[in-house]
């Protein structure tokens, strides 16, 4: 709340250092402009009794003209503010004054600051900006041939980008590759396939590979990229699994030997783990899902170590499937832990057990009256902890936004991910009775100046990974929303009003004569008072004098 605090009182000051700039500025210009009409000597009781004599003869012409100048500057610094904004997201009013004139005034510069900790600070921001804006793989991926191809068959719309392709093609390089693959022909040319921009050409090259060997990448090349259905790919995979499955025993005995077959068996142990992944998901797809949740927990037993596929993330989702609840909440205690790194999985899992156990009875109405009972403060806090991890997530669930098919790679805490997880597990908490309702009555989304009770800001950096990753006919989910600038608003009020006043002077010429007399003996008579002052203090000859001068 205090750095909320301090960003709306930075905002304050930058608002009334420009209003007061702007205005001493039309100010400034209307006194020269005066002075050079009338030209008269700077004598104080002639001057003010000139000026009146002046403004009594002025024509409402004058008026419409000066009012209808002023809207039109205004209108020009309008539209300048909102082109500026729509393309740097900033105010280049709010800029210049921040960094020129609040120094003037006694502010901090904050370059100065920064300056100061750059050694420390600079590397920290780096450092958690690159942790922040990390692109991680999908584990729900789709399969390529099965079902991201048919989407394009049927609407003729591309679901991948080029972007979210190339980051596939280095994952496949870096899973089902190592050094080693030259000394075997069929590997050397699954080297050069995972390489090649051409889908029918990886294709071509996996079926060359099958006819010198029985290669697992091959298979699985194929089982992605060529197979049409769910089946016709998990029979490929099947047969993958029996090729990857020896290769491993063969590396796993020779693995001790050097570094060169250290790295083939580490090659070959990424191909198996793989697989069985895949395969599990494929008898998800196939409505086997106890099959594929025995195949997921037979995985995680055998390779404890390899989190990088994030397979628990499948083993939940086959779970909330099947409805077993409490083993959802036996593998959320294991691997929901402060020292892990959380997703919008974990985190809006944890946050449907929670809902599930008063999701049913609860009413906001009755809740503001007898207030929120302990399972009801432990429902609203974990919906809490997950709106703030991944904000994007509840327009899906609540389907204020309509979901397309998930890239293959995801960034956390973006629109990317909500995607992702609101794909597979609407359906979850569309089963839980009132869960939705709960989390549409939730309206505590933290203010993006706060921090976060439970994570780190919200990082800046989403929205642009997100329109790489994310196909260009879906509209980016931006969280924080970029709210106008005060002095877009501010500008288009002046506009507004300048204009108002010459069209009310242009109608009713006599009265608002009146009205601007009025106004200006009003803003004059302070002026008058302390000039009356002066004069009774100050000798008369030596007014004289000064009036000369």
């Amino acid at each position: 709340m205090a750095e909320a605090a301090t960003g709306f009182l930075e905002q304050l000051k930058s608002c009334i250092v420009w209003s007061w700039t702007y205005l001493w500025t039309v100010w400034f210009f209307i006194v020269l402009f005066l002075v050079y009409i009338l030209r008269v000597p700077l004598k104080i009781n002639d001057n003010l009794s000139t000026v009146s004599m002046f403004l009594n003869t002025l024509t409402p012409k004058f008026y419409v003209a000066l009012t209808g100048t002023s809207s039109l500057i205004s209108g020009l610094i309008l539209i300048f503010e909102w082109w500026y904004f729509r393309k740097y997201g900033t105010s280049f009013i709010e800029q210049v004054s921040v960094s020129h004139l609040r120094p003037l005034l006694g502010g901090v510069d904050n370059n100065s600051s920064n300056n100061s900790n750059s050694s420390n600070g600079d590397s920290d921001s780096n450092r958690q900006s690159v942790s922040e804006c990390k692109v991680w793989r999908n584990p729900l991926n789709l399969f390529r041939g099965a079902e991201y191809n048919r989407y394009t068959w049927v609407t003729g719309r591309e679901p991948l980008t080029y972007y979210d392709m190339n980051l596939s093609a280095q994952d496949h390089q870096t899973f089902f590759t190592c050094d080693s693959d030259h000394l075997r022909p069929a590997d050397a040319i699954m080297q050069k396939a995972w390489r090649e921009r051409n889908p029918q050409a990886r294709i071509s090259a996996a079926h060359e590979a099958l006819e010198i060997n029985e290669c697992a990448t091959a298979y699985i090349l194929l089982a992605e990229e060529e197979a049409t259905t769910i089946a016709e790919a998990e029979k490929l995979f099947k047969q993958a699994l029996k090729a990857g499955d020896g290769c491993y025993r063969r590396s796993q005995q020779l693995q001790h030997h050097g570094s060169q077959y250290e790295a083939q068996h580490r090659r070959d142990t990424n191909v198996l783990v793989y697989i069985k992944r895949r395969l599990a998901m494929c008898a998800r797809r196939l409505g086997r899902t106890r099959e594929a949740v025995k195949m997921m927990r037979d995985l995680m037993k055998e390779f404890p170590l390899l989190s990088m596929f994030n397979i628990h993330e499948n083993l939940l989702e086959a779970l909330l499937e099947l409805q077993a609840y409490a083993d959802v909440q036996a593998v959320l205690a294991k691997y929901d832990d402060i020292s892990l790194p959380k997703s919008a999985t974990i985190c809006y899992t944890a946050a449907l057990l929670k809902a599930r156990a008063v999701s049913d009875k609860f009413s906001p109405e009755a809740a503001s009256r007898r207030g929120l009972s302990t399972a009801e403060m432990n429902a609203v806090e974990a919906i809490h902890r997950a709106v703030e991890f991944n904000p994007h997530v509840p327009k899906y669930l609540l389907e204020m936004k309509s979901l397309i098919l998930p890239p293959e790679h995801i960034l956390k805490r973006g629109d990317s991910e909500a995607i992702a997880y609101a794909f597979f597990h609407l359906a979850h908490w569309k089963r839980v009775e009132g869960a939705l309702n709960l989390l549409h009555s939730f309206r505590m989304i933290p203010y993006p100046l706060e921090k976060g009770h439970l994570f780190y800001p919200y990082p800046i950096c989403t929205e642009t990974a997100d329109r790489e990753l994310l196909p260009s006919f879906h509209e980016v989910s931006v969280y924080p929303k970029k709210e106008l600038p005060f002095f877009i608003l501010f500008t288009a009020g002046l506009c507004s009003f300048t204009a108002m006043l010459a069209l009310l002077t242009h109608q009713f010429p006599e009265l608002m004569g009146v009205f601007a007399k009025a106004f200006l003996s009003t803003l004059f008579a302070p002026l008058n008072f302390v000039m009356e002052k002066v004069e009774s203090v100050l000798p008369s000859s030596l007014w004289h004098q000064l009036t000369r001068i």
